[in-house]
């Protein structure tokens, strides 16, 4: 885990999880596209918060796969909670995950530091768990061109998670697939402006607080 801390006292955490597959038993490298692809994450959220303490850790798993029953990249999530807990005590941690680690984010919320999770292009089928978001502030974000994970998954998710989150609020992001290139600084300032949001550190252009003045019913499309 890559740890990076602010030059302040620190006053939060964000933990960034990657993507990965279905199944995998191969180790995860410092090369590997799912881990390079938070990197950028990583790096927009220390310029953004470090001067108002926040500490950053980027998670490596050490498998690539989810690897059912085995759960390894929750497993690997927990062990980095234990890490927070241990190192930062008392601090209220972010949870920051694409794909595969949009699933381990959501999974892994109902940790006691867990305020809030940014899901991105999340892996998120039909029977996944919704009670772990009890209480939590939560945004989902999907490409609308999503071809690996699907937007109308991650919809569906939202509408049976949105009575047991505190609050929760969906963005689809047009013309966007499931890497984000297309719109990279589209998805960091959704990131950045939640983080910002759920911490109380100063906010950006607002975004992803506006969400919030919306109607409820009408939170879970929201265009970008």
């Amino acid at each position: 885990m890559a740890v990076r801390r602010s030059p302040v006292p620190a006053r939060a955490v964000a933990l960034v999880l990657h993507g990965g597959a279905e199944h995998g038993a191969g180790a995860v490298r410092p090369w590997g596209l799912a881990y390079l692809r938070m990197v950028p994450f990583a790096r927009a959220l220390r310029a953004a918060g470090a001067r108002h303490g926040l500490e950053v850790r980027l998670l490596r798993n050490r498998l690539r796969g989810w690897n059912e029953p085995a759960l390894d990249p929750v497993r690997d999530a927990r062990w980095a909670l234990e890490r927070v807990h241990a190192e930062s005590p008392g601090l209220p941690v972010v949870l920051v995950g694409h794909s595969m680690g949009g699933r381990v984010a959501l999974r892994v919320a109902d940790d006691p530091a867990v305020t809030g999770v940014c899901a991105l292009a999340p892996w998120t089928p039909q029977d996944e768990p919704v009670e772990s978001v009890r209480d939590r502030t939560v945004v989902l974000a999907h490409g609308t061109r999503d071809a690996v994970t699907s937007p109308e998954a991650s919809h569906t998710y939202a509408r049976r998670a949105q009575a047991t989150a505190r609050s929760l609020a969906r963005f689809e992001v047009a013309e966007e697939g499931h890497a984000m290139v297309r719109r990279p600084a589209l998805w960091q300032r959704l990131v950045v402006g939640f983080t910002a949001d759920v911490l109380g550190f100063p906010a950006g252009d607002g975004l992803p607080a506006s969400a919030w003045d919306r109607p409820v019913d009408a939170r879970l499309r929201i265009p970008l």
